[in-house]
């Protein structure tokens, strides 16, 4: 059904709407001469919109001429570029209104201009944001009209997201870079051709190594790339291919690595693409646990979260997504599992629960109904498109929803009034009531209606009142299933009043918001006389007629309140004296929300209610006289929301009344002069110039008398007196010049028909109707033009005269004549700026030369301009000019009137009828106000009215101020000249002031920077000595330029930068620059800081830049062209290296000050390229800077030689090889994945390596550690042999650069004064292993080979000998640069290195410290990365040398350890030999005494066993295997299994010698292998459940249950490994296994192991929730395990039991079912043994006998049920607790079990009690009241 069709508004049937729709499309398609795709549908409706065609097409033909010409021209800049922009432009303003075939062309225009190859960044970008906009709605081309290769995207994003250079400096991108490329493929991977997903898969497949970081790309790609909208007979070409494979390996690991984010936003988008296509069923119960799993939810009491699991976790809007696509269908199996979700997360929403996971809970609520709303609207009322529908078997039917809504519901309740999320509930009640009015509204009003009348607690209030706001329109649109909606809104209206209170801020707002919300779509019209003229209403319309006889009533309590709430905040009361006098921030939220909602009510109001309102409010402004600043303003506003309303009747009091009044006070002459005016007089001046901002016609009739108050105002003397005037003189021009809409009533034509023709109740919740809207413009009239013109030339004129007269020296003038003047000026300026043309004259030429036309866009705004009037605005300039330059010469500290000066100037430029700062702010309210209240279920910009007519004016004032690309004109070159004199004027005041509309203008106008560039340069060449500090100062501040504005320092061009940074450097030899003016000192840091950060790379070659345009132009044209193109980047060329040489020359200063030394060093390094060398000079000083005196002068020198050397790098060769040549092994055609035959020939084998030179160069060595492990690439490209590389460099061939830096660094004298420098210590204690020294050395071992080892060796040796810990770093730093630099050494090179490096490494190991430990690790590490470990022999095979031989102690051995594991670690999957050898030598020293030793053993085998993966389409590896070593391990710990004492840890530490007992010896394993456990729970793919299984008894056996740090650390390890295991994740197999061994567990002797099994066992059901439910055998063996423990002997392990059922319960793993009701109440009736009277003497038996036990149990059961809900009450409760009472006096324990129990019921139902109580009987209430206030309660 349609919404409201029951109100019987419905105007005409669904197809008529479309069809009137198409017809207007047809007739447009007459006008323009083709379809539109789709434009912007509000341009039809103003007031100007037959001109639009026209204008429209005049437009287009013009961009599709230019951009055509610029790219056949290779034009890119500025053509294309200017021409690209123009197109975003044009989007703006009209949509995408152009063919079909037209959209295409711009499509593959711009998406080949994107993917040229060398484009300079900026210009990529912004290419890259048009085409997502051309592509943003992708209804309008199909995958028929458009396809896209994805191949150039990937290339595009392959090179800046992965660079190979940036890291190095050589590329700088701009941080927007990622998220704009991530979005462009986005949009285009809709149009990839179907042939696209088996190609990517082909492509990333082989990076699918888990172990590497390749994985994480690879599966990013997928997430990014793949094309999941195909028809569905395309779908095997499509998501099947790689559906099972993607899908396995999401389900079987674990620990969340960081890619599994990655894989479920892919899947989420696959469901929600392909609704009905994909069959989830089978894996439904795992996603739901994984989602469960990801909030990190707190289980239990004494949880240790695994420190994983707090930084990776899902994004919730795309859970949110597949978990609504995947709803529906026959089985809806989903939805069961949903409700399940919320009801085990249901209690975490509970206001009194508070914890970092709240965030991500909320959001889950807030967007999940949202995103079925979305589906909804999909599903039923979106226009169908080329996008395969969701098929009728998988729809949403009514009880779908219904199902959701319902079990969305009581989380949403609780979360009403949580701390931090009452706008998410907002948000997400709003959505649902849309789906759902009956089920969610009732409730709130239940909450609302209380919360409005308490007075303690106003959180509720805010709460409420803002659900309410976001249900208004499905609370008054009612509809069949909620018919009664309407009835509430006067009741909530008249109790919302009270909140309209002047001492509660946040309460007053929200009350306004929720009664503007409710009036804007209820006409307030009194219609209770229809009953008795119509008899055909309903019984619903007849209630709702009767209720609006109380509108009256309400409008006017309403305005009581407001005159109280303003009464309470007049200045007086509100400040002393002394305090300021304008409003404060809240006094004016308050004054805005009041004028606009009232303003709302009057709207809305009939005549009848209006006249009332307005006499009462007329009365209440003339009665008393307000100060104008706080109240004044509210009651003004007040008067002029009236005048807006009705302007005729409201003018007709108004206007006489106020002109009365001031002409009698200014009756008396001496008034004008006086200094402090009359309070009335400034009252009567302040109400008429707000009550004239008005319909402009309707001010005509009072013209005579307002023209009079204006002449005689305008010269009071009082500046408060005068600045009203000039508000008023601003109003009455501004209401009769400019173009606006003048109704806003929610019904077009208002409300002022007699009741029989028109029922305003059936227009309750209305929306506009975008089609009929009938929008009433004020277009001014030729009257209202002359009546404009007339006050111009009566009150403009004269000022101008004087001031021009004053400039001209002809006349005196005071100060504050002048301001006044001025004041005049430029409210003139404002009120009139729409009726005067823009400034015009000749354009500024020469500044740039382009083949295409630069012309600018004129558009119609709906003025036509009279020429033969004078343009005041060019009036205006002049005198402006000369005044500006007056003053500035002869009284230029009259601040004031400059800064009015500045406002005129900014006005003259750029204002015609609206700033763009309130435009900015009045586009976010409607989007704001748009949010709260669309119904995003219908779409079709269902919005109500006054909000649609606010969009159409905004697209008016759009087209007003869309002034991109303007022509550069001389009138504005001599503007911006008197600007850039201000901004380096005198004072800062002034020059901040026009600095910023300086700024504004320079991104107005076309090139404009380079003009003004220059000028503003000259006030910092050295060479000047008239210039002053504060022209300095502001020089500078003007190539600052603003927050996100231009910025003149940096801007993106060769031309700009080549002037700019040698200036700011040079500026340091001017003498107005002072480094002891710390002002200035911060500016300079400022430019370099954002030149750094805001500098991207320029590009300098475009030559590659083909593209597939018609030839339209003669070929001589395109030749001239090409050869313009090369002529550029020649040019581009001379001028970068002109830049370089320009730096260095300042540099060679020797006055240079330290701090511009250093910023000229910085900016050349940004000037480091990869597509063109650094020219020799800057090479020479880089280097010789290594040994600069200054350290972050040494820092920058290092990352240019790391760069400059990767320029140098000479390209190696490389060849195509198969595989299977090489392993002599055919690979099987399907997928098989790990360590097989065909890959072992890339794993190390100890007896095969190459030992001579012949061995090594036929030996084909594989870097990648990834390579082979999944699959093999298309084609495996590996370095060809050594002899067919390119030879090592000799000096004789060198080129100039290279041979500066090898005459450097083979000069002993340089390289001892680097290395000193490098082993000196930067800060203490914080340094680390400094991978930019890395880069340098690599780079130099692997441009110049082994030539600078002789002159280093000596200095290595020295410092490897030395245990300081900066010289090891050094060393260490040398090393890694070396192992990785000798990649392609040849065989007898390598072998002399490592002879070299093994001894100097052993000596350097042995002087291992706490300090270098980790630099050692690194470095090792880093040699290793990428590098075949058959290449790395002779490291590994040293390192593995016995690790633990104990001399150095215990830390020694542990930082081997340490070493060796940094190694290994890199080399993954291909040393499984080494892995084996290691694990052999470690396992007879599991027993390690010393900690240290023990955790990094543990840490060790982690990395052994890392590799022991079960993954689907994956062989074993031939690593070491978990279960193997477990079986070992756990017959060594037999000992420890078979007795039944308490195992104590009494270990002496020390490694005795001889035989310790078997006991001893297994407790010392133990330890070791808890470090095991611990250290792999986060870290592994997949947990070895079996083989932990088969320790749990024993760690049950340890474990202690008091949460005591005193424990030893046996104790505590083994309590973290339980917390750690029972957070795994489960698969289906091997739940069976685990409960077999816990049920074991429970029945031990020791009771702390049966209460360790309780506590176990909750955390690892919440944690695996669904994956349990869904086996029906678990879940009973579970329910029969707690309530055995219910009947445990031991007092403390049968509390532990209840509270385990009751969370059960209460996350609905168990249900409260009849069965175990009737267990439990059969066990309460135990009867006890009766008791003996003893002697007082006897001791007390202790062991509680059987009987007290089962009692016991029954008790503690029902009160697991009672609490486990503890935020409702269900119908089994009442029962339950009558009988729980029944035992209030039986034995300890029991009593206090009920007491318990009792007091925790009272406590969590008292919130709500009033709801709860209803489900009570009255006996029973009787008996609980006495319960719960019965003495023993407080006994």
């Amino acid at each position: 059904g349609r919404p409201f069709s029951t109100a019987g508004v419905c105007t005409g049937s669904p197809e008529e709407d479309i069809l009137g729709n198409r017809n207007m499309k047809k007739d447009q398609a007459g006008t323009l001469g083709f379809v539109p795709q789709k434009d912007i549908v509000y341009n039809k409706l103003l007031p100007y919109a037959d001109k639009l065609d026209n204008e429209s097409n005049v437009i287009l033909a013009r961009i599709k001429g230019n951009l055509a010409r610029a790219v056949q021209l290779r034009e890119l800049w500025p053509g294309v570029l200017f021409w690209t922009r123009k197109l975003s432009t044009y989007l703006r303003l009209y949509g995408r209104k152009f063919s079909k075939g037209d959209h295409v062309l711009f499509v593959k225009l711009v998406y080949e201009l994107v993917t040229i190859p060398k484009l300079d960044i900026s210009m990529m970008q912004s290419f890259a944001r048009l085409l997502i906009n051309l592509l943003k709605k992708k209804e309008l081309l199909s995958r028929d009209d458009l396809e896209l290769p994805w191949r150039p995207l990937y290339e595009l994003y392959e090179k800046i997201l992965y660079s190979k250079t940036e890291h190095l400096g050589l590329n700088w991108f701009p941080n927007s870079v990622e998220n704009v490329l991530k979005t462009l493929v986005k949009s285009c991977r809709l149009y990839f051709p179907e042939s696209a997903t088996q190609e990517m898969l082909d492509e990333w497949r082989p990076l699918l190594c888990p172990f590497d970081v390749t994985m994480q790309k690879a599966i990013s790609y997928f997430e990014l790339f793949l094309p999941t909208i195909m028809p569905p007979e395309q779908h095997h070409k499509g998501f099947k291919l790689w559906f099972d494979e993607l899908m396995g390996l999401w389900v079987s690991v674990q620990n969340l690595p960081s890619w599994e984010g990655n894989l479920v936003n892919l899947f989420a988008r696959l469901a929600n693409d392909n609704i009905g296509y994909v069959n989830w069923d089978l894996y439904i119960p795992k996603i739901f646990t994984r989602i469960l799993r990801s909030f990190n939810l707190p289980v239990g009491t004494s949880q240790m979260v695994v420190p994983r699991y707090l930084t990776n976790s899902y994004d919730i809007g795309h859970v949110v997504l597949w978990i609504s696509s995947m709803l529906g269908g026959p089985q809806n199996q989903a939805q069961i599992q949903l409700n399940g979700l919320f009801s085990s997360i249901a209690s975490f929403y509970h206001p009194s629960n508070n914890g970092r996971w709240l965030m991500k809970l909320m959001k889950l609520l807030q967007r999940l109904p949202a995103s079925m709303v979305r589906r909804l609207h999909r599903e039923r009322y979106k226009k169908p498109c080329w996008i395969t529908p969701v098929p009728a078997s998988h729809r949403l039917t009514d009880q779908d929803i219904t199902d959701f809504v319902e079990s969305m519901k009581q989380p949403v309740l609780l979360a009403v009034f949580s701390k931090t999320g009452s706008m998410d509930a907002a948000q997400a009640l709003q959505n649902l009531a849309l789906m759902r009015p009956e089920l969610v509204i009732p409730p709130v009003l239940e909450k609302t209606y209380p919360a409005m009348e308490t007075l303690t607690e106003p959180h509720q209030l805010t709460a409420t009142l803002s659900c309410m706001i976001g249900m208004a329109r499905s609370l008054l649109s009612g509809g069949h299933h909620y018919p009664e909606g309407p009835a509430h809104v006067l009741p909530l209206l008249m109790r919302a009043l009270p909140g309209v209170d002047p001492n509660d801020f946040s309460k007053c707002m929200i009350t306004f918001q929720f009664i503007a919300t409710f009036t804007t779509l209820v006409p307030l019209v009194d219609c209770s006389s229809a009953l008795h003229e119509q008899n055909d209403l309903t019984e619903m319309e007849r209630e709702l007629c009767s209720a609006s006889a109380e509108f009256e009533d309400f409008v006017l309590q309403f305005m009581d309140r407001c005159f109280a709430l303003i009464d309470s905040s007049t200045l007086e009361q509100t400040r002393e004296e002394t305090e300021t006098e304008k409003m404060t921030h809240l006094e004016s939220l308050v004054e805005l929300g009041l004028s606009s909602t009232f303003s709302t009510i009057l709207t809305q109001c009939s005549m009848e209610i209006f006249k009332v309102a307005l006499e009462k409010v007329f009365n209440f402004a003339t009665t008393n006289i307000f100060e104008t600043r706080v109240a004044g303003r509210m009651v003004a506003d007040m008067c002029r929301a009236a005048s807006k309303c009705h302007p005729a009747e409201s003018l007709r009091l108004f206007v006489p009344h106020c002109c009365n009044a001031i002409l009698h006070i200014t009756a008396n002459e001496d008034v004008l002069n006086e200094e402090e005016l009359d309070k009335e007089l400034l009252w009567n001046l302040q109400l008429l110039s707000e009550v004239t901002r008005v319909d402009g016609e309707k001010l005509l009739p009072y013209r005579t008398q307002l023209v009079q108050i204006l002449q005689l105002t305008l010269r009071l003397r009082c500046k408060q007196g005068y600045s009203l005037a000039c508000n008023l003189l601003h109003h009455i021009l501004r209401s009769t010049a400019l173009t606006y809409p003048t109704d806003y009533c929610s019904v077009p034509g208002g409300f002022n028909r007699p009741l029989n023709q028109y029922l305003p109740i059936k227009d309750w919740g209305r929306p506009g109707d975008l089609w009929n809207l009938q929008v009433q413009w004020h277009v001014p009239s030729a009257e209202e033009t002359a009546f404009v013109f007339y006050i111009l030339d009566l009150l403009l004129q004269p000022e101008l005269r004087r001031l021009q007269k004053y400039a001209q020296g002809e006349q005196d003038m005071s100060r504050d004549d002048v301001l006044q003047s001025l004041s005049i000026v430029q409210h003139c300026l404002l009120g009139a700026g729409c009726m005067l043309p823009s400034l015009d004259g000749p354009p500024v030429t020469g500044l740039v030369h382009s083949m295409v036309s630069m012309e600018e866009t004129k558009l119609y705004i709906g003025v036509n301009y009279d020429e033969s009037r004078e343009n005041y605005r060019e009036a205006i300039c002049k005198v402006m000019r000369q005044l500006l330059h007056y003053i500035l010469e002869h009284s230029e500290d009259d601040t004031k009137s400059l800064f009015a000066i500045i406002k005129i100037i900014n006005d003259l430029m750029h204002f015609k009828g609206s700033h763009k700062h309130e435009f900015d702010s009045r586009w976010k309210s409607f989007t704001l106000v748009k949010k709260s209240m669309e119904n995003r279920l219908h779409g079709k910009k269902q919005h109500i009215r006054a909000l649609l007519i606010d969009r159409v004016l905004l697209q008016h004032e759009m087209r007003t101020l869309l002034v991109e690309g303007c022509e550069y004109k001389t009138v504005h070159q001599d503007l911006l000249r008197d600007l850039l004199r201000l901004s380096t004027s005198t004072y800062s005041q002034v020059r901040s002031k026009a600095q910023s509309v300086l700024f504004t203008a320079l991104g107005t106008y076309n090139f404009c920077c380079r003009d003004i560039t220059p000028r503003v340069l000259e006030l910092l060449d050295p060479t000047r000595t008239d210039v002053t500090q504060q022209q300095f100062k502001g020089a500078l501040y003007c190539l600052l330029g603003n927050h996100g504005g231009v910025c003149m320092a940096n801007l993106h061009d060769w031309d700009c930068i080549a002037l700019t940074w040698p200036a700011m450097v040079r500026s340091g030899l001017s003498p107005a620059m002072s480094l002891e003016k710390p002002s200035i000192v911060r500016l300079f840091d400022d430019l370099a800081d954002k030149v750094h950060r805001q500098y991207e790379t320029i590009g300098i070659d475009f030559t590659e830049c083909v593209l597939c345009t018609s030839s339209l132009m003669c070929m001589c044209e395109i030749e001239n062209g090409l050869a313009l193109q090369q002529a550029k980047n020649l040019e581009a060329v001379q001028k970068y290296e002109k830049l370089v040489n320009d730096l260095l020359e300042c540099l060679d200063d020797r006055d240079l000050p330290w701090k511009f030394e250093h910023i000229a060093i910085g900016f050349l390094s940004l000037l480091l390229r990869d597509d063109h060398p650094l020219p020799a000079p800057a090479v020479c000083f880089f280097v010789q800077s290594l040994n600069h005196d200054a350290l972050i002068v040494r820092k920058v020198a290092i990352s240019a030689v790391a760069g400059i050397l990767k320029q140098l790098k000479k390209p190696r060769v490389k060849v195509a090889i198969t595989p299977s040549d090489i392993s002599g092994v055919v690979e099987r055609e399907d997928l098989v994945a790990g360590d097989r035959p065909g890959n072992s020939w890339l794993q190390y084998h100890a007896d095969s390596l190459p030992h001579t030179q012949q061995d090594w160069d036929i030996f084909r060595f594989v870097e990648k550690t990834h390579w082979g492990y999944y699959c093999w690439p298309k084609k495996l490209m590996l370095y060809a042999p050594y002899e067919e590389q390119p030879k090592d460099l000799i000096p004789e061939e060198m080129n100039e650069s290279e041979k500066i830096i090898h005459d450097h660094f083979s000069d002993p004298k340089f390289i001892n004064q680097l290395i000193e420098f490098l082993s000196l210590e930067d800060r203490k204690g914080k340094d680390k292993f400094n991978p930019r020294r890395f880069c340098l050395f690599k780079g130099l071992f692997r441009n110049y080979s082994d030539a600078f080892l002789p002159v280093l060796k000596p200095h290595m040796d020295r410092l490897a000998g030395d245990s300081h810990e900066s010289t090891q770093r050094c060393v260490a730093e040398i090393i890694a640069g070396l192992v990785r630099g000798s990649k392609h050494w040849s065989f007898k090179q390598v072998e002399a290195l490592w002879a070299f490096l093994i001894p100097l490494m052993r000596t350097a190991l042995s002087n291992i410290t706490v300090e270098t430990y980790t630099d050692w690790g690194t470095c090792v590490a880093t040699a290793c990365e990428s590098r075949d470990p058959r290449k790395l022999s002779w490291l590994l095979e040293m390192l593995m040398e016995c690790p633990l031989s104990g001399e150095g102690g215990s830390f020694v051995d542990a930082c081997h350890l340490y070493v060796l594991q940094g190694g290994l670690a890199q080399q993954e999957w291909r040393v499984p030999e080494l892995l084996h050898r290691l694990l052999i030598y470690l396992e007879p020293k599991l027993t390690q005494v010393y900690k240290n030793v023990r955790e990094r053993i543990g840490s060790v085998l982690t990395y052994i066993f890392m590799l022991d993966v079960t993954l689907p389409n994956t062989l074993p590896t031939k690593s070491p295997h978990i279960a193997e070593f477990t079986e070992r391990i756990v017959s060594c710990l037999k000992p420890l299994l078979e007795g039944e004492e308490e195992i104590q840890n009494h270990v002496v530490e020390e490694n005795g010698v001889g035989e310790q007992d078997e006991r001893t010896q297994a407790i010392k394993l133990l330890k070791t292998v808890l470090k095991w456990l611990m250290a792999s729970a986060g870290r592994s793919f997949t947990t070895p459940v079996v083989q932990q299984l088969q320790l749990l008894p024993l760690l049950f056996k340890i474990a202690p249950v008091e949460n005591d740090d005193s424990y030893d650390e046996l104790k505590r390890d083994a309590k973290t490994c339980l917390s750690l295991m029972s957070q795994g994740l489960l698969y289906p197999e091997q739940i069976p296994l685990v409960l077999k061994v816990l049920n074991e567990i429970a029945g031990s002797s020791s009771w702390h192991a049966r209460f360790s099994v309780l506590t176990y066992l909750q955390i690892m059901v919440f944690y695996n929730l669904f994956t349990m439910l869904s086996n029906e055998q678990a879940v009973q063996d579970v329910r029969a395990l707690v309530i055995r423990l219910l009947e445990d002997e031991q007092l403390e392990v049968r509390e532990m039991a209840a509270t385990t059922l009751s969370g059960f319960l209460q996350c609905n793993f168990l249900t409260m079912d009849v069965s175990m009701q009737t267990h439990f109440e059969a066990l309460c009736k135990t009867r006890l043994p009766k008791k003996r009277k003893r002697d007082l003497g006897s001791v007390v038996d202790t062991i509680p006998s059987v009987d007290l036990v089962r009692r016991h149990a029954g008790v503690l059961g029902l009160s697991a049920c009672i609490l486990s809900s503890p935020y409702d009450v269900p119908t089994w409760m009442p029962q339950l607790l009558m009988d729980l009472s029944a035992h209030l006096n039986d034995t300890q324990p029991i009593e206090m079990t009920v007491k318990k129990t009792l007091s925790n019921f009272r406590r969590t139902h008292h919130d709500n009690w009033l709801e709860h109580k209803q489900q009570f009987t009255d006996d029973q209430l009787v008996v609980l009241t006495d319960l719960l206030v019965s003495p023993c309660y407080y006994a």
